[in-house]
């Protein structure tokens, strides 16, 4: 039997799948109301495949903390870690349709924005973007934090779901998302032009709504400086259309990259709900003043289900600026970084065209076999955490997923299909 054959072409179903995908940002809701899992008592979802809360590190470890100072199940940092060592289940954002920045930690009363897939009919969730500084998702949990995480719950939250009500088919992302691309965005570290392009979408809805002056101008404000919104909006979009095409449950592409601070994970289409693990590696990058690689915690985050969808660093040639912020370069690292991309993936994403890549589509379509055989993992654009809980965001930069991953899922998907490896 011609097994490479057979992979190919369940690997083109794949790719037109993902290619063809129609995604419509329809709500924001409460996270317990539209993900069941997280009502059946303490439950928290977390970044990467499954983690124990001994085994997270500082920044998750401090996200479960401001999670559970939010939720009101502890009044104290010290009361939070008892609980969350001897209560808490944990559940990886991946299994429930979900993806989370960072820590990825999502609590029920969050609010979570809601993607669905119109051409599949599934829908995916993350939680808003909290802007920048002491952030949850870096592992802060002071009282600011979590009076943010309240107010974007409570008003942000709702402005935006009354904004989306006046749109009966909801806001379509895709025409936004290829105008952004041609806008210098990559969908990973830099999302300024797709933030800006929401703004326009929202701002005249939320300008109609029913409230107080004070409270909308502190909503139009935040989402109008918060140049990084749509990164979270992107991350459900990109697991929508993920979660979309591995229902095609054959071949090589890889349907989902996440990290959680010990381990990087990845899902391929051939080979359903099992997870490939291996140690992550550390991102390295430009730091804030007055910190160094020594305060970088490991990767972590579902942010790279960018990567898998084939933007962020995959199509670094979009948004050369980026190179600069994350220590990669100029012009010529990224048109190079997006050529290496190029030899891993099934080939271009035609609904994407990047200007400075001469009009060629972005990627599309990581395929296993073709990482093993090269040796070129994915390159991840991130966020770089401090190590120690609390401390928040220390800098940015790239990371490389480790090879053992991939090379795991191409024995599993010989086993599969019954060819021998050698």
């Amino acid at each position: 039997m011609n097994h490479a054959a057979t992979i190919e072409a369940a690997n083109e179903r794949v790719v037109e799948k993902i290619a063809a995908a129609q995604p419509v940002l329809v709500d924001v809701v409460r996270a317990g109301d539209v993900i069941p899992e997280l009502e059946e008592g303490k439950v928290l979802l977390h970044a990467g495949p499954p983690i124990t809360f001994e085994e997270m590190t500082g920044p998750m470890q401090g996200s479960c903390v401001g999670a559970a100072l939010f939720e009101g199940w502890a009044d104290n940092e010290e009361d939070a870690r008892a609980l969350l060592a001897s209560e808490v289940a944990y559940i990886p954002c991946h299994h429930v349709g979900a993806v989370g920045p960072m820590g990825g930690i999502t609590s029920r009363s969050m609010a979570v924005l809601v993607v669905e897939e119109r051409s599949n009919g599934n829908r995916a969730f993350c939680t808003m973007n909290e802007g920048i500084g002491k952030v949850l998702r870096f592992g802060a949990y002071d009282d600011e934090v979590v009076a943010r995480l309240h107010w974007m719950a409570d008003d942000l939250g709702p402005a935006i779901a009354g904004a989306l009500a006046t749109m009966p088919d909801g806001l379509a992302l895709m025409p936004l998302i290829a105008r952004a691309i041609t806008m210098g965005d990559e969908f990973h570290q830099r999302n300024i032009a797709a933030s800006a392009l929401l703004f326009t979408k929202l701002a005249g809805p939320i300008a109609t709504l029913d409230l107080e002056p004070a409270r909308k101008e502190r909503i139009l404000t935040f989402l109008a400086d918060t140049d990084q919104f749509f990164l979270n909006v992107m991350m459900a979009t990109c697991k929508a259309i993920m979660d979309a095409a591995r229902t095609i449950e054959e071949g090589s592409i890889v349907t989902a990259m996440t990290r959680n601070g010990k381990n990087f994970g990845i899902r391929v289409a051939g080979l359903g709900d099992q997870w490939f693990e291996a140690p992550v590696n550390t991102p390295e990058g430009l730091f804030f003043t007055g910190f160094s690689q020594d305060d970088a915690n490991p990767d972590i985050g579902d942010s790279a289900i960018t990567e898998t969808y084939g933007v962020g660093g995959m199509a670094m040639i979009a948004a050369p600026g980026v190179t600069r912020f994350v220590g990669a370069g100029g012009f010529g690292d990224a048109l190079a970084v997006s050529n290496e991309m190029l030899e891993i993936v099934h080939g271009h994403n035609s609904g994407l065209p990047i200007p400075t890549w001469d009009f060629q589509g972005a990627c599309i379509g990581v395929d296993v076999r073709k990482v093993v055989a090269t040796g070129i993992t994915p390159l991840i654009n991130t966020g770089i955490a401090h190590r120690i809980a609390g401390k928040g965001q220390v800098g940015a930069g790239t990371v490389r997923a480790p090879l053992a991953c991939f090379e795991q899922a191409l024995e599993a998907l010989a086993a599969k299909y019954g060819v021998e490896v050698d």
